[in-house]
């Protein structure tokens, strides 16, 4: 087992900790119920311990009476500034779902000029799903909903509706059209998680899309040297995500390039030690010495 499968693991419990909810079929309403998690775990997961980011975006952008979502929002662009997409390669619970998923044995669709199309899907359905229907719902109807929460998130289909419908018979009675709909659509991100590498992650999360925006300035994460880099695109062909250079907003710092890069210019940033890449590490021994 490698490191990144280690913390994978071990951030998933502590997005989930509450796992006796599991039999019982409730939902966890503590203190920490508030506090926005780093990684896409929905908030109605019996064992979550914290909120969605995106979910809590929804809520606030939902009802008859939307608000701007301060909180959200900042809690959003701090964990963005400060880990950008790293958090989706080392502590998103649904994102180590999806690659346990992948590691199943079968055929496997690689990367193409497809997928790479299809990773800029995700910017619009954000848009469109997070924001533009939410308030659009509110301006003609008086109330809006939660459109992507309610329609598209297989996340909460999986951590939520699954455990909930199958520990409360009253659940299962209620269930109407959108859980049908929603458990089609599941079945498909399933489907598709078993032969593509983190389809979810790379076509659709809203998460992910704000993360990446923010990935060559967060202070964690994979990073280029650029006097060092020699443009020979390795490290996007061993990626299994569909990056065009090590460190782009599609990166998900999972480090699997580091030992492709013929010239070592790839690297993890250090904000809080005096060497930020390679070069300057070893001008930095030399200095020393």
């Amino acid at each position: 087992m490698d490191k990144r499968f280690g913390v994978q693991a071990l951030a998933a419990l502590l997005h989930n900790p509450h796992l006796a909810n599991f039999l019982s079929g409730r939902i966890y309403r503590g203190p920490t119920k508030v506090i926005c998690t780093p990684g896409l775990n929905c908030y109605s997961c019996p064992g979550a311990a914290g909120a969605c980011p995106i979910g809590s975006l929804q809520s606030f952008l939902s009802g008859v009476s939307p608000r701007f979502p301060a909180y959200v929002v900042g809690a959003i662009l701090l964990m963005a500034l400060t880990f950008g997409r790293f958090i989706c390669g080392w502590l998103c619970p649904f994102g180590f779902m999806q690659e346990l998923l992948y590691r199943l044995p079968g055929a496997k669709l690689g990367k193409s000029s497809l997928t790479k199309r299809l990773s800029q899907l995700k910017y619009v359905w954000s848009l469109l799903f997070v924001l533009v229907l939410p308030l659009l719902f509110w301006g003609v109807t008086g109330i809006g909903i939660p459109a992507f929460c309610k329609f598209i998130c297989p996340a909460g289909t999986l951590e939520g509706a699954v455990p909930l419908l199958l520990a409360n018979e009253t659940l299962r009675a209620a269930a109407g059209a959108i859980t049908v709909w929603k458990f089609a659509l599941l079945v498909v991100f399933l489907a598709l998680m078993v032969v593509t590498y983190r389809p979810f992650c790379r076509w659709f999360c809203p998460l992910g899309a704000a993360y990446g925006c923010f990935n060559r300035k967060a202070l964690f994460g994979i990073a280029v040297d650029p006097q060092l880099c020699i443009h020979c695109g390795r490290c996007a062909k061993v990626c299994g995500m569909d990056t065009a250079i090590a460190g782009d907003r599609e990166c998900i710092s999972c480090g699997d390039c580091l030992k492709y890069c013929p010239t070592k210019a790839i690297y993890f940033r250090q904000p809080f030690t005096k060497a930020f890449s390679p070069k300057k590490c070893t001008e930095t021994e030399k200095s020393e010495n």
